[in-house]
């Protein structure tokens, strides 16, 4: 799979001002609204038997890892629950970590990994924010709207955003809005939810929400429907919690 609009391609080399204006770019023109062509009731974790008229989408999980200088993509393809394509690449990458500018240090990587895919994916899940960001353009927005591929970003942490409500204890289930602050630039509106995908049923001890966005094509509250649906007993979505093992998988591999 190729980028689409390759004009929003990242480029590491730039100045901080050129990355900043691009993200910009991106959020302005990418879609905060559903705009994709499977059924969301096709949409499961886990391999289900079904007499839906749809076939289950493709869902592509996607995230990084890193060893010295090298950054590794790693992509898995799933349909109705089942891993049909893995893919992965490992790129040189020299550029820091900086909030806010992630996928100008993942998207080499990424893309990469991305042109070994041979199956055309529906959707894609990030291991990163989308709309949540300082503007409106993270990881899942922008390579969501290199690739014209309907997207979400599943975060561990809080990048921006206020929470309607307080996020302690929340029951499995529960989502609280997350609305734009005074560090985000680009709007003042609902950005994305804090879902609590998986909870202790005992008191004692609690599991932190996830933080979902939309990336491209989907809006707020179905992103965090896929990001329920996509979960399988585990507080990250199956896409991103395989994607993940795999790339520490090709990591260990590269140590060797």
């Amino acid at each position: 799979m190729e980028p689409v609009n390759t004009r929003f391609l990242p480029d590491p080399a730039d100045s901080r001002e050129v990355m900043e204006d691009l993200q910009r770019g991106v959020a302005a023109t990418a879609r905060f609204t559903d705009d994709f062509e499977f059924d969301l009731d096709t949409v499961s974790a886990t391999p289900t038997l079904t007499n839906h008229a749809m076939d289950p989408p493709i869902i592509v999980g996607v995230d990084q890892a890193f060893l010295d200088d090298r950054a590794v993509g790693a992509v898995v393809a799933l349909r109705g629950g089942e891993v049909v394509e893995r893919a992965s690449a490992v790129v040189d990458c020299d550029f820091p970590y900086i909030p806010g500018l992630l996928s100008f240090r993942e998207a080499g990587a990424i893309v990469a990994a991305f042109a070994d895919l041979d199956v055309e994916p529906d959707l894609a899940v990030f291991d990163g924010s989308g709309r949540i960001h300082f503007r409106e353009a993270g990881l899942a927005t922008h390579l969501g709207l290199l690739f014209d591929l309907p997207s979400i970003g599943v975060a561990k942490g809080l990048l921006c955003g206020t929470p309607d409500s307080s996020l302690d204890d929340l029951p499995e289930g529960s989502r609280v809005a997350i609305r734009a602050d005074d560090r985000v630039e680009t709007t003042d509106g609902l950005i994305g939810y804090a879902v609590q995908t998986r909870q202790y049923d005992s008191g004692s001890r609690t599991i932190n929400p996830v933080y979902v966005s939309p990336g491209h094509r989907v809006g707020p509250p179905t992103a965090a429907d896929l990001a329920e649906r996509l979960c399988a007993g585990y507080k990250l979505p199956e896409p991103t919690r395989l994607a993940d093992a795999y790339a520490d998988e090709v990591k260990r591999d590269l140590e060797v």
